[in-house]
């Protein structure tokens, strides 16, 4: 018998006594030898998958030190996103740990079919680099294909990239931002300058609280969608407009067709996709003649029942200035208005002298460039010399350009009780404009609204298709002629229409522009603002009246 702690072995038939510790000595020692064996093999593996380079650590640590720019997030007046930044995947490569260089460029390019193979062939053979974007800012989708090409020396990290809610609505405005995440234009452009940007090593979103517009996301639709609906109906090069809140400047709605999307900053550069309401100036014609009748009120140059004979055309030298629809008789001032007089008008700014139709205009911000948090306005193009021609030609809105925009705040001086508009693409919260200084008096404000509203509720009026029954809606047409080399093309018109609500104390202001618009049969194959660009004005203040707080008039009357 085996005493405690002994057991009882049989070895080649004979019976052993042999010590329990001793065997579990043994053991021991067995173990170790096999776990030296096995992380000898481990460390041998790890060995065979790095590569001999004595500056291993700048692959790690150099992507590390790329720098983007966390943004804060931009929103409506009414809190709903704009714009905001999301993590997004990036593609880079360490040459140093590329195998071949040919499949890695074969391989992408079936992911990323517009990459420049050529480019990316001279760049990985460059060992001495050890890190080098392919592409930053991909889709999800996009980096789980490149993952799963298993390409060595190929990795991802998370970075910020924009992202628009919203796609193209508002794309003017809102701008766009660069492969950082930096501000190029727009309200983007803006907050790097005024608001602040973070740069970050990697994606970690804005503590910054967010960027509120004076834009009203349901506004700004209804204006799109009706530009839209304007470029189909009439077959036109583009369209454009704004909605203004005259009493703070802000403006709810801007927008300009074709759009752009803010996430394909390219489009941008093409000069069909400019923002025309504040990239492009242009001269637009009779809406210019509600500053000139606005001037001799305010000038006591002329009331609305002064009589002017306008049968005579107007003639500055080898010029010939007459009406698109002669009257054939006297006109008053009013009527010089509502049947859109080149004559009256022009009869009208030479008796105020070109000296004080200039200063008139100047008084308005119209001939200096302007500046919203957008950016600048593109800059007027006023005529070199303010004579006899160019004075009876700008009361009608010829030989002067400017910016929609510009002009849109022009008028809303003058209807906002002849106090300076301050235009603003940033959400107000006090009750208006206290530093406005007066352009006209208050008394003038009131007949130019009152005018307006006879054009669109007059018989004989331009604007009758802009009326929208119960808002008081007063407007003005415009319809110029496209100035091109050597002169006035023959068969391009810009045509727009300027309105106002409610006439009797204007809260709003909304400006229509039309390019090149054609003939069709709903129009009889007519061009003008009145058949175009006013009922388009109609249909738009007809969706948004309510939305602003505007109380139809049978509503008005029996609270």
């Amino acid at each position: 018998m085996a005493a405690e702690g002994q057991q009882l072995t049989v070895i080649g038939g004979r019976s052993q006594i042999v010590s329990r510790g001793s065997r579990r000595a043994s053991e021991r020692i067995v173990y170790a030898v096999l776990f030296a064996a096995f992380a000898g093999v481990a460390a041998q593996l790890l060995l065979l998958t790095v590569p001999r380079h004595t500056d291993i650590t700048l692959a790690v640590s150099e992507p590390v030190s790329a720098t983007s720019f966390s943004r804060p997030d931009i929103v409506d007046r009414n809190g709903r996103l704009l714009a905001t930044d999301l993590e997004a995947p990036s593609i880079f490569a360490d040459p140093g740990l590329v195998i071949d260089r040919d499949e890695v460029v074969e391989k992408l390019s079936t992911v990323l079919p517009d990459l420049n193979g050529e480019q990316l062939l001279r760049d990985l053979a460059d060992k001495s680099r050890r890190f080098m974007w392919v592409r930053r800012g991909v889709s999800p989708g996009i980096a789980q294909k490149v993952h799963d090409l298993g390409l060595p020396g190929i990795s991802f990290r998370y970075e910020l990239k924009r992202a628009y809610p919203g796609g193209m609505m508002a794309g003017h405005v809102l701008g766009y931002t660069d492969v950082d995440n930096r501000g190029v234009a727009g309200i983007e452009r803006y907050i790097d300058d005024k608001v602040g940007v973070d740069p970050v090593h990697s994606a970690v979103l804005s503590s910054r609280p967010p960027v509120r517009l004076s834009l009203d996301i349901g506004v700004q639709h209804a204006l799109e969608d009706e530009l839209d609906d304007a470029g189909r109906r009439y077959k036109t090069d583009g369209a454009a407009g704004v909605v203004l809140n005259i009493k703070t400047g802000e403006i709810l709605a801007s927008a300009s067709l074709p759009r752009v999307d803010p996430s394909w900053p390219t489009e941008a550069l093409d000069k069909k996709h400019i923002d025309r309401m504040a990239g492009g100036t242009y001269e637009l014609g009779s809406v210019f003649k509600t500053l000139t009748l606005a001037m001799a009120f305010d000038e006591g140059l002329a009331r609305p029942d002064t009589l002017l004979d306008v049968r005579q055309p107007l003639e500055a030298g080898r010029f010939t200035v007459t009406d698109f629809h002669p009257a054939n008789r006297p006109l008053t001032v009013t009527e010089v208005y509502t049947h859109s007089s080149n004559v009256g008008a022009g009869m009208l700014a030479l008796e105020a002298g070109p000296e004080k139709l200039q200063a008139f205009l100047k008084k308005l911000g119209l001939l200096d460039q302007m500046q919203t948090e957008e950016g600048p306005l593109a800059a007027p193009q006023l005529p070199p010399r303010w004579n006899r021609i160019s004075t009876i030609t700008a009361a009608f809105g010829h030989g002067i350009a400017v910016a929609p925009l510009q002009f849109a705040v022009a008028a809303a001086t003058i209807l906002n009780n002849g106090m300076t508009v301050h235009p603003t693409f940033l959400r107000k919260f006090d009750a208006g404009t206290a530093d406005g200084k007066a352009v006209v008096g208050v008394d003038t404000s009131h007949l130019m609204a009152h005018l307006m509203r006879l054009n669109v509720v007059n018989r004989d009026g331009t604007g009758g298709k802009a009326d929208v029954p119960g808002y008081r809606v007063g407007g003005k047409t415009g319809t110029a002629d496209v100035a091109g080399k050597g002169g006035y093309t023959s068969n391009s018109v810009i045509s727009s229409f300027l309105a106002t609500f409610p006439t009797d104390d204007p809260q709003y202001l909304t400006f229509v522009i039309l390019f090149e618009p054609k003939g069709v049969e709903a129009t009889r194959g007519r061009r003008t603002a009145g058949v175009n660009a006013a009922p388009v004005t109609g249909e738009l203040i007809a969706r948004i009246a309510a939305q602003l707080g505007v109380a139809p008039e049978a509503v008005a009357a029996s609270q």
